[in-house]
């Protein structure tokens, strides 16, 4: 799995084979991903689950220390703040955000992933308490910015763990940071006035 996740990050879905993964995490029998894991599908999913049981372990407390909250910064800190606590732990290099955001890209991928995702109840809490915080807003501006605030979150991350990966410019300065700004902007896209509706 970390060959493959390394390899989907680095150059794509569509672009990396069995046989390369195979070669990647040393394995003389090019049928060996197949024989662990089926298809391609099949393999990103345990890659993407592999990474989303220890963000739900620490979004369970940040859902805890937001229960109850009316502060919408509150929950959006609940969002962004398991993501890069998970990341800043995968140390350097690391691979997950970047295939978090070619996985996005990928019409089939991005809907199963999804899917996964929101099967996990504190994430479903986090959102809920969003939800409620913004219930004011019409359901589809909250969907919009809902997934305005995803791409904001998969693609800050896939840009920093691509630079620490590098070596070059680091974003933001720390993960911690990096979760301060996301707090930031994606607190300002939610609780932004509405334009009004053109005739």
């Amino acid at each position: 799995m970390t060959a493959a996740e390394r390899l989907f990050a680095e150059n794509g879905l569509s672009a990396v084979s069995h046989r390369q993964i195979s070669d990647a995490a040393g394995q003389r029998n090019v049928t060996a991903v197949s024989y662990h894991f089926g298809s391609k599908t099949d393999l990103v999913r345990a890659i993407m689950t592999r990474h989303g049981e220890p963000v739900d372990l620490i979004r369970h407390r940040y859902a805890a220390e937001a229960e109850g909250s009316e502060d919408v910064r509150v929950w959006v800190g609940a969002l962004v703040r398991p993501v890069t606590e998970h990341l800043a732990s995968l140390g350097v290099p690391s691979w997950n955000a970047r295939l978090s955001a070619q996985v996005m890209t990928d019409p089939q991928m991005r809907a199963l992933t999804v899917e996964e995702a929101l099967h996990r109840p504190y994430l479903r809490q986090i959102l809920d308490g969003l939800g409620r915080c913004l219930a004011h807003l019409p359901a589809e501006v909250r969907a919009a910015r809902g997934d305005m605030a995803r791409h904001l979150i998969i693609h800050v991350c896939a840009d920093r763990e691509r630079a620490l990966a590098e070596g070059s410019a680091l974003l933001h300065g720390s993960w911690e940071k990096t979760a301060d700004a996301l707090t930031d902007a994606i607190f300002g896209l939610l609780t932004a006035p509405t334009t009004a509706s053109r005739p």
